[in-house]
C-alpha cells in the first residue's frame, strides 16, 4: 500500500516531539543535540521565548489578509532588511526556492524593461543547489535532481565553481545574470573564495550583467555575517534569503536594488501567502534578536571554537576524517566512509547532522550554541570516530 505521506525523503526513524533550545527531544524522553537545526533552519535554536511570544501575539491578531492588502510587518519587515543589507527594495515568499525563483524572474524582467529581451540567460556554477522548482533545479543543474523532469527549463548555463575564466568565456549577449552561492551548501560546504567572489562582481559590471547570490543557507548569520558576501566586501544586485530569516517559520525574501527590481510592477510576481502577518511577526523578532550587541561576535567565537576542536578531533583520526572546511557555522566533515552512514552513527550517539555532496557531514547548529553545547558535540564526533576506527 502507498503511503499516506508521499514517500519523497529517506526519513531517519525518529520523530520529535519537543525542542529547547540546541536539543530536541523524542516522545520517550531521549534528547538530541541538534546540531542540524533543521537544515540551518533554527538559527535561534528551538522555541526561543521571544519568537514564541512574537508569534502567539500575532496569531491572537489576524494571521492572512493577502497582499491585496497593505500588511503592516512587511514594511515594517523589509525596512529592517534594507536598512542591514545592500538592497532597496524587498518581495516575500514563502521558502528558499521561492525566493530564487523570484530572483530569475527579476534578472530577465530587468533587461525585457530596459529593451533587452534576448538577455535572459544566467550563468550558474556546477554541483550548485537553488530548489526543487522546475526553475530552480535548472538553475542547479544536478542531474541527480534533474532526472524525470524532462525537458529542463531553458535559460541555464554552468561553469565550474571558482572558475572565473570558464565563467567569462560563457557570457554570450543572451547573457542576462550571474547566479552563485558564496558558500555551496548543499554541494558540499564548499567556500567560494573572497577574490573570486569579487571578481564576479567585477565581471558582471564589465559586461552589464546582475549578480545573484543565493543566500538561503549563508545568510542570518550563518557565517558569522548577517550575509557571507560581506565577508568579500562585495554585493550582488539580488540576493534570495530564507531559512534562518523566519527560524523555523516558512519565510523567504529577495531583495535587490532599485535598479534590478525596475522591472517589477504590479502584475509581474505575486504570492497569496507570503509575508503573511504571522511571517513578518517572527522574522522581525529574528532581525531584532540578530542585531543586538554582541550577537555576531558570539557567532564568530563559537564558529572559531568549533572548528579548531572539530579539527583537532579529525586529525586523531585521520584513517576515519579526510577533511573538514567549511565558513563560520557552517561547516563540514568529509568521512572516509558514506556520509550516510556516519549520520546515522553520530545521531545513535545523540548528535543530529546533514548529509550534503560530496559526501559531506553538515554542522548547522543553532547561532545560540554555547562552549559547552560544542564539547558536547566534540565529545560524541570523537567517540563515532573511534568507534570506526
Amino acid at each position: 500500500m502507498f503511503p499516506v505521506v508521499m514517500p519523497t525523503y529517506a526519513r531517519a526513524d525518529l520523530a520529535f516531539e519537543r525542542g529547547e533550545g540546541a536539543y530536541l527531544f523524542t516522545a520517550d524522553g531521549r534528547r538530541y543535540l541538534d546540531f542540524a537545526a533543521g537544515v540551518a533552519v533554527n538559527a535561534l535554536g528551538h522555541c526561543h521565548p521571544r519568537l514564541v511570544k512574537a508569534l502567539t501575539a500575532q496569531a491572537a491578531k489576524v494571521w492572512h489578509t493577502s497582499n491585496l492588502y497593505r500588511v503592516a510587518g512587511q514594511e515594517s519587515v523589509a525596512a529592517k532588511l534594507v536598512e542591514r543589507s545592500f538592497a532597496d527594495t524587498v518581495f516575500f515568499c514563502n521558502s528558499g526556492a521561492e525566493a530564487l525563483e523570484c530572483s530569475i524572474k527579476m534578472a530577465r524582467r530587468h533587461h525585457f524593461a530596459a529593451g533587452n529581451p534576448q538577455r535572459y540567460r544566467i550563468i550558474c556554477a556546477e554541483g550548485a543547489f537553488h530548489g526543487r522548482t522546475l526553475a530552480t533545479v535548472a538553475a542547479g543543474g544536478q542531474k541527480k535532481h534533474l532526472e524525470g523532469f524532462a525537458p529542463a527549463v531553458d535559460g541555464f548555463d554552468h561553469v565550474p565553481y571558482g572558475n572565473l575564466n570558464a565563467l567569462r568565456a560563457s557570457i554570450t549577449e543572451e547573457t542576462a545574470a550571474i547566479l552563485v552561492e558564496p558558500v555551496q551548501g548543499e554541494g558540499g560546504i564548499v567556500p567560494g573564495d573572497p577574490d573570486y567572489l569579487r571578481r564576479l562582481r567585477a565581471t558582471a559590471d564589465e559586461f552589464g550583467l546582475l549578480l545573484i547570490f543565493d543566500e538561503v543557507q549563508t545568510g542570518m548569520g550563518r557565517t558569522g555575517t548577517l550575509f557571507a558576501h560581506e565577508q568579500a566586501g562585495i554585493a550582488p544586485d539580488i540576493m534570495g534569503v530564507a531559512k534562518g530569516l523566519g527560524g523555523g517559520f516558512p519565510v523567504g525574501a529577495c531583495l535587490a536594488t532599485t535598479k534590478a527590481a525596475s522591472g517589477m510592477v504590479p502584475g509581474t510576481h505575486g504570492s497569496t501567502f507570503g509575508g503573511n502577518p504571522l511571517a513578518m511577526a517572527v522574522a522581525g523578532e529574528v532581525l531584532d534578536i540578530m542585531a543586538e550587541p554582541g550577537f555576531l561576535e558570539h557567532v564568530q567565537a563559537m564558529a572559531a571554537l568549533l572548528r579548531s576542536k572539530v579539527e583537532d578531533t579529525a586529525a586523531r583520526f585521520p584513517g576515519v576524517v579526510e577533511e573538514v572546511r567549511g565558513l563560520g557555522l557552517m561547516l563540514g566533515i568529509k568521512p572516509r566512509m558514506p556520509n550516510t552512514e556516519m549520520v546515522a552513527r553520530l545521531a545513535e550517539g545523540g548528535l543530529l547532522t546533514v548529509g550534503a555532496g560530496d559526501n559531506i557531514v553538515r554542522l548547522l547548529p543553532p547561532l545560540i550554541i554555547n562552549d559547552a553545547q560544542v564539547d558536547e558535540a566534540v565529545g560524541i564526533l570523537a567517540r563515532a570516530f573511534d568507534e570506526v576506527k
